[in-house]
């Protein structure tokens, strides 16, 4: 059960959520916690939490992953595809995170249960941490400056919750209610899109996999949970699709990527170079910048000052590939050559559209230091 793994495997938890959670589940435990919070302790609406978190937490969260560029789009779409996923994980982890301090409320004297209430609000953190990584495939960074912020959308709730109790006496009438769900229902039930939608295309999936013979289906489970961060079974979903189709370069390449990015680079060299083998312009060319990167990161600086080479004059603005150019033609001690093209890595980025700004900068604030390092030696 998801809420009980939430114990022990935050991030394995939040997967089985976007798998086979429920909105309705998660809402009603939410509601019961705040029921029991409110019969203990603490003198609060059962329904108060479930409502900061759905009107003012999770969109303030959407609106920070925007803006910190780990969700792409318009808000509009962002709300429609993250909303519902991001809220059944919420309200699981706000659930998991009170459960003890409902327990404290009824056996801990209070001035203790400040410190036990201080250690479950610490422990909703870590938990939302976990949320935002898989909804949105963050990386740990990102994840956590996300949840650092997210103390905003709580200030703008405190503010606005008296008024927000003086409508809520209004909607509580039958005669509104009525209304609300006669002329809005469809909206309301709309809300929940994004997690059925996810749901349904991840059920499609593992039936699919089920053929022995569908390298395809095991490749796209990888993808959602290298999404998700979850590379074990990524990586175990990506053999798959290998041992059915050795020439399957999809899985390859992204078998190369994460064993790259663990650090083991013999064995990501390997699959790099099947890739290159069986198509040298796999996902536009790609492999090229993959595997000179790999060369810089062993020091065999010729090999990638060649491929990288190669994949510039095919791909002569991508921001990464420049600074990784650069990076090889340092290690040759061609500074005046990297210098050129650390300065067309940042000028790349500084005339790419804004949303692939978000993507790129890093690679421009690498070059920038780049630069101050040649200048100084």
């Amino acid at each position: 059960m998801p809420l009980l793994r939430m114990y022990w495997q935050p991030a394995s938890a939040m997967s089985a959520i976007l798998d086979r959670g429920s909105l309705l589940f998660a809402s009603l435990a939410a509601l019961a916690v705040g029921f029991l919070l409110g019969r203990s302790a603490f003198a609060i609406s059962f329904y108060s939490p479930l409502l900061v978190l759905a009107v003012f937490y999770v969109p303030g969260l959407l609106l920070l992953c925007k803006w910190l560029g780990s969700a792409g789009g318009a808000f509009g779409d962002i709300f429609r595809r993250d909303y519902s996923p991001l809220l059944a994980c919420t309200a699981m982890a706000w659930t998991a995170s009170n459960l003890p301090l409902v327990v404290a409320g009824w056996m801990v004297a209070p001035p203790l249960l400040l410190y036990v209430a201080g250690a479950a609000y610490l422990y909703f953190a870590v938990l939302m941490f976990f949320a935002v990584r898989t909804v949105f495939g963050t990386e740990n960074r990102t994840a956590v400056a996300v949840v650092a912020l997210s103390w905003i959308p709580l200030v703008a709730a405190a503010f606005l919750w008296g008024p927000l109790r003086y409508i809520l006496g209004w909607i509580a009438s039958p005669f509104f209610l009525f209304y609300a769900i006669y002329f809005l229902g469809g909206e309301f039930r709309n809300l929940g899109g994004g997690l059925r939608s996810r749901q349904h295309f991840h059920r499609m999936l593992e039936a699919a996999a089920v053929n022995p013979h569908d390298a395809e289906a095991q490749y796209q489970l990888g993808l959602i949970y290298q999404q998700r961060r979850q590379y074990s079974e990524a990586i175990q979903r990506f053999q798959n699709a290998v041992a059915i189709d050795p020439k399957e370069t999809d899985a390859h390449f992204q078998l190369g990527r994460i064993a790259r990015e663990q650090g083991r680079l013999n064995e990501a060299l390997g699959h790099f170079q099947t890739v290159l083998d069986l198509d040298d312009r796999h996902s536009q060319s790609e492999i090229l910048r993959e595997l000179g990167a790999m060369y810089v990161t062993v020091r065999q600086y010729e090999d990638a000052r060649a491929m990288l080479a190669d994949y510039v004059e095919r791909h002569p603005y991508d921001v990464e590939g420049l600074y990784d150019y650069g990076q090889s033609l340092e290690g040759l001690n061609r500074k005046a050559e990297a210098r050129e093209l650390y300065e067309r890595a940042i000028e790349s980025d500084r005339t790419a559209p804004r949303y692939r700004r978000r993507i790129t900068a890093r690679w421009s604030r690498a070059a920038q230091k780049a630069l101050g390092r040649i200048g100084a030696s």
